[in-house]
C-alpha cells in the first residue's frame, strides 16, 4: 500500500537513497581490501571514485528533495566531492600520504556539511540520527586523516580508507532501516 503523501514519497526515496549508498560502500570496501595494497593504480581509481560518488549521490538527493537551491548543505558537498575528487587525481601525482590527506580535508569539509544536512532533516524525516552522527565522525576521521598523511611510515591507500567507508555503510544502512520500520509501521513503504 502506498500513500499520496509527500512525506512518505521523500521516505521511500531516502530509503532507496540510504539503501544504495550502504551498498556502494560495502562494495567499495571489498574493492579496497582487495585490491589497495597491491594495486597503486586500483587504490588510487578507487579513492577518486570515493569523493566522485558522493558528489554524484549529493546532487541527486538534492535534486530529488527540492534542488540545490534549497538544499544549501547538499550543494556545497556536492562542489566539495567534485573538487575532492579532482584533488585526489592531482595529489596522486605527489605521494600517496599527501593523497590521503586531501581525502582527509574532503571527509572533514563532507562532513560537516552531511551533519548539517541531518540536523536540518531531522524535522521532516525519521533515521536521520545515523546521518548526524556520521557527519559528525566524519569531519572528525577527516582530521584523523590529515594527521596520519603527515607521518605515515607506509604508504597508504584504499585500505586506509576503508574503515571509514565501513562507518558509513553502517549508518546508512541503519539510517535505511529505521526509515523502512517506520514504513512498515505507517504502510507507508512496502514490505
Amino acid at each position: 500500500m502506498t500513500s499520496s503523501n509527500p512525506a512518505s514519497a521523500d521516505n521511500r526515496w531516502l530509503l532507496r537513497y540510504y539503501s544504495i549508498r550502504a551498498i556502494f560502500s560495502i562494495v567499495w570496501i571489498a574493492l579496497a581490501v582487495a585490491l589497495g595494497r597491491e594495486s597503486p593504480s586500483a587504490s588510487l581509481a578507487l579513492l577518486i571514485l570515493y569523493p566522485a560518488w558522493d558528489s554524484v549521490a549529493n546532487f541527486a538527493d538534492a535534486r530529488r528533495s527540492g534542488g540545490l537551491r534549497s538544499n544549501p548543505t547538499q550543494a556545497f558537498n556536492f562542489v566539495i566531492s567534485a573538487g575532492a575528487a579532482l584533488a585526489v587525481t592531482i595529489a596522486a601525482r605527489l605521494d600517496s600520504n599527501t593523497t590521503i590527506g586531501v581525502i582527509g580535508v574532503w571527509a572533514g569539509l563532507s562532513g560537516i556539511f552531511q551533519l548539517a544536512t541531518g540536523i536540518r532533516r531531522r524535522r521532516l524525516a525519521p533515521g536521520q540520527w545515523p546521518m548526524i552522527i556520521s557527519g559528525a565522525q566524519s569531519a572528525l576521521a577527516g582530521a584523523f586523516f590529515v594527521i596520519q598523511s603527515t607521518g605515515a611510515l607506509h604508504r597508504l591507500s584504499a585500505v586506509d580508507v576503508a574503515p571509514y567507508a565501513g562507518f558509513g555503510a553502517l549508518y546508512f544502512g541503519l539510517a535505511s532501516a529505521m526509515l523502512w520500520l517506520r514504513g512498515r509501521r505507517t504502510a507507508e513503504l512496502p514490505i
